[in-house]
């Protein structure tokens, strides 16, 4: 199964927290969000459709996740959660550890927002452009 987020760049995106990447459908980032790949996302976890959250609740499950800017591509991997709740409404965050709260989507992935290439990042931090965050889930 896969799901496709559009997201957009902005000026404060700094992208190099060691544990965690996020995508938001907030526009304001401060400086203070430094996993944060994103904003003006088309969705949070509460938006998924049931079937990928139910897959995305099972500790089995294996996710795929990419993040696409122009021909760039940075792919991670992570588990799903039996304690996913995948409610919140305006979040998805992608976690090394095993926390779960309303925010996260996926747990004991292999890499965080600090890994993503600087190029990425550089263009993500012009407003204008467009991010694509797709999950794929066997």
């Amino acid at each position: 199964m896969r799901y496709e987020i559009e997201f957009f760049g902005h000026e404060n995106i700094r992208s190099n927290h060691q544990k965690t990447i996020e995508i938001t459908k907030e526009s304001h980032l401060t400086p203070r969000g430094d996993c944060i790949v994103g904003v003006n996302a088309s969705s949070s976890c509460v938006d998924l459709p049931d079937e990928l959250k139910n897959k995305l609740k099972n500790s089995e499950t294996k996710v795929c996740f990419t993040i696409r800017v122009g021909t760039d591509e940075f792919t991670l991997e992570g588990k799903g959660h039996p304690d996913l709740v995948l409610s919140h409404t305006q979040d998805i965050v992608l976690r090394k550890s095993d926390f779960t709260c309303p925010r996260t989507l996926s747990v004991k992935c292999d890499k965080a927002s600090d890994m993503v290439p600087r190029k990425m990042i550089s263009q993500l931090q012009n407003p204008k452009t467009k991010g694509f965050f797709i999950i794929n889930v066997d």
